[in-house]
């Protein structure tokens, strides 16, 4: 079969990766892809969102299954327009990915349906809005509505911060029409985690449970990041705790809207705060996780192909996923300045040397190829975004596969580049506090 994966990240590079494991894959092409990417499937120059050219090029080539990466397109109904045209698309429709595509639309979802999350109010007016705060407890949390790359979301540890967040996205409008209307929420302390299932609309098969990184420097200090770091499985949800969350988060979810006569199919991934009064829901998306897709999929022994025309189908009743019993570990190297400022085409050395090392994969994000001067038949890597490259490292306990990352890790070299030296140390901290309980 042939198969479309959409996007140009470490994630996408990942899919990718899996897909072709696949027996019964033939031809994998990506659509726009990146610099490592082509390693493993055509790149083809379409861009994510551009669904009409995305829709055309999968008639043309006959392709046998889509898959979305990124939620852009599928909040664009990249999903309805497929099927339309009977085509195979992994994913849910427009109606549901709205789960991510409207913060509003997630957390009244999750208020009909029960699912635990932290207290809210929605705001359409500033003045409003900067007088709630006024009377709110610090920290609190604001969230620009709609999709924001990744930067909508503001923890304001005062009221000035609060306020200066509110500005920016109602009155400034930095986040265009997305964050004219926000979500003002109460700040939950403790740990987070990323639990990830396949769904078919009735049964669920989860995925590895993993832990993201996301502030950009060491000690979970800085900026918020898209994600700069994870690792796989995480001892912060236990069983009994992925049981909990499974109940009270996955499947009032999958059901209440099966109800509601929407059958969720795809990605359901939910961002859940470890709280002293239990799970709570911090967001929900509609598709893999980046970085965590990273750290997933390398310990995934099962089709990931098979599951995902399963999902499509309706048959994930009888499916399980089976797993490497391996830890996994990706460290995020990027452009120095992220996720602020930074520069691109910076030539990357040492690739080879670190894909060579046992139990390593380097999964390209923010990459491209260029020829080099003189050797036209010579090809390069140099960076073309913020998250360049994903490392992840496998190991027989999470000590060994921190090790192994940061191994391949020190190969790598261009100008610039940062990444955190603390990817997995929670896990060894949360195994050390509680041995000493």
């Amino acid at each position: 079969m042939k198969v479309l994966v959409i996007g140009s990240g470490g994630r996408e590079h990942a899919i990718c990766w899996k897909i072709a494991q696949s027996k019964k894959v033939k031809k994998i092409y990506c659509a726009p892809g990146n610099g490592g990417i082509s390693k493993v499937a055509e790149t083809i120059d379409i861009k994510a969102d551009d669904i009409k050219a995305l829709l055309d090029f999968a008639r043309f080539q006959r392709i046998d299954l889509t898959v979305t990466g990124p939620e852009a397109p599928l909040v664009a109904g990249i999903v309805d327009l497929f099927q339309k045209e009977g085509l195979r698309i992994f994913g849910p429709s427009r109606r549901v990915s709205m789960l991510e595509g409207s913060k509003i639309f997630a957390k009244e979802t999750m208020k009909r349906f029960g699912v635990p999350t932290a207290d809210f109010k929605v705001f359409d007016d500033f003045n409003a809005a900067k007088d709630y705060v006024a009377q709110k407890r610090t920290p609190v949390v604001i969230k620009a509505d709609g999709l924001a790359q990744g930067k909508g979301v503001t923890v304001a540890e005062t009221h000035d911060e609060a306020v200066a967040a509110l500005k920016s996205s109602m009155v400034d409008k930095i986040f265009g029409s997305a964050g004219e209307r926000v979500v003002v929420e109460e700040c939950l302390r403790g740990e987070e985690a990323s639990i990830i299932v396949i769904s078919d609309g009735e049964n669920v098969v989860p995925m590895a449970t993993s832990q993201d990184h996301k502030r950009v420097s060491d000690g979970d200090k800085g900026q918020n990041t898209g994600g700069i770091g994870a690792y796989s499985p995480t001892p912060l949800v236990t069983p009994e705790i992925e049981k909990r969350i499974m109940d009270e988060v996955i499947y009032p979810m999958i059901n209440g809207l099966s109800e509601d006569g929407i059958s969720y199919k795809g990605v359901l991934y939910a961002g859940i705060m470890l709280t002293k009064d239990g799970p709570k829901t911090l967001e929900f998306n509609v598709r893999f996780g980046d970085p965590e897709t990273q750290v997933i999929l390398p310990r995934l022994k099962s089709d990931l192909v098979e599951l995902m025309e399963r999902s499509i189908d309706g048959t994930l009743g009888k499916a399980e996923a089976a797993w490497h019993e391996k830890n996994a570990v990706c460290v995020v190297i990027a452009s120095g300045g992220y996720p602020g400022h930074y520069e691109k085409g910076k030539e990357i050395t040492g690739l080879d040397e670190a894909d060579k090392l046992k139990d390593v994969v380097v999964f390209h994000a923010g990459t491209k190829t260029s020829s080099i001067v003189h050797r036209p038949s010579s090809i390069k890597y140099v960076t073309d975004g913020g998250r360049v490259l994903g490392v992840t490292g496998l190991g027989d306990d999470i000590e060994s596969a921190i090790s192994t990352a940061y191994k391949a890790v020190s190969k790598i070299k261009f100008k610039n580049m940062h990444f955190r030296r603390d990817i997995g140390e929670k896990a060894i901290l949360y195994r050390v506090r509680h041995s000493l309980c």
